[in-house]
């Protein structure tokens, strides 16, 4: 059992979980556009997501605990090199034009986590009201724009409100992460639960969310795929309703995170 844990938490740890909800998020995108992407890019999105989450997650630690980082930590730096190098690889295999696409949410992934403002002391986490936006910005392009500019896709009335759902929905589900780390954030951080308290946290939430259940009957999307949003619909407020500032260990960073994939899993079976 021990072994069984620590396989699970390497592979929370190590960002794998959260790049899988990436690659669910975007094959949700190609199911709503009747698109498919090749396996490079899948490959190039997943090994990304997990170099970039792990700079942003054990960058600084690394830095100020070189010398007596965990054997965990160094597992998954040297596992996070392996990703890089992957990354590296499939960045080949996919149009130059397509990687152009990436090139400023790349850039802005490094500022989240490099310090270059206040004589190189802040980085734009540390911005006041910024993180949950670049969050948010940073995963709608990468799943939902991006997969979509690369098919010569022209955004019209449909992919316009898509894209406002995808980012709102990010929003929302970022805000359990949110609840949960009220307790370890700075209070310059000035994050959302900070700023106006947990409980007008989840009505923001859930005015967000009925936003995003109108612009899903005012997109013209296929009928398939609404009653499956529905159902991620009620699935996400209940999680957003239960989140608390001690929340069980797995809560946010397993099932919060999954969310994205029932989605997926869910618009699979109605489909068929």
């Amino acid at each position: 059992m021990k072994i069984l844990q620590r396989i699970f938490d390497f592979y929370l740890n190590a960002s794998i979980h959260v790049a899988l909800a990436a690659l669910a998020f975007i094959k949700i995108t190609e199911i709503y556009f009747s698109l498919e992407a090749s396996n490079s890019f899948y490959a190039f999105v997943f090994f990304g997501t997990i170099t970039a989450y792990n700079f942003v997650k054990f960058a600084g630690v690394a830095k100020l605990h070189h010398r007596s980082l965990t054997d965990s930590l160094k597992v998954i730096q040297i596992f996070s090199l392996i990703c890089f190098l992957a990354l590296c690889f499939f960045a080949y295999q996919i149009p130059l034009e397509t990687l152009l696409y990436f090139l400023p949410f790349g850039l802005l992934t490094l500022l989240y986590a490099i310090p270059f403002l206040s004589g190189f002391e802040k980085n734009l986490r540390e911005i006041r009201h910024l993180k949950i936006l670049v969050v948010a910005l940073v995963w709608t392009a990468v799943t939902f724009v991006i997969p979509l500019l690369k098919e010569n896709i022209v955004f019209n009335y449909t992919e316009v409100l898509l894209a406002i759902q995808r980012f709102l929905l990010i929003v929302v589900l970022v805000l359990p992460f949110e609840i949960r780390d009220l307790q370890y954030d700075k209070i310059s951080l000035q994050t959302v639960p900070q700023k106006i308290g947990v409980p007008k946290t989840k009505r923001i939430g859930i005015i967000l969310l009925i936003i995003s259940l109108i612009l899903e009957y005012l997109a013209n999307t296929a009928s398939t795929v609404k009653t499956p949003f529905m159902l991620f619909f009620f699935i996400t407020l209940i999680f957003l309703m239960r989140s608390k500032i001690n929340q069980p260990k797995y809560y946010s960073s397993f099932w919060v995170e999954a969310i994205p994939m029932f989605w997926y899993l869910l618009l699979l079976a109605f489909l068929q």
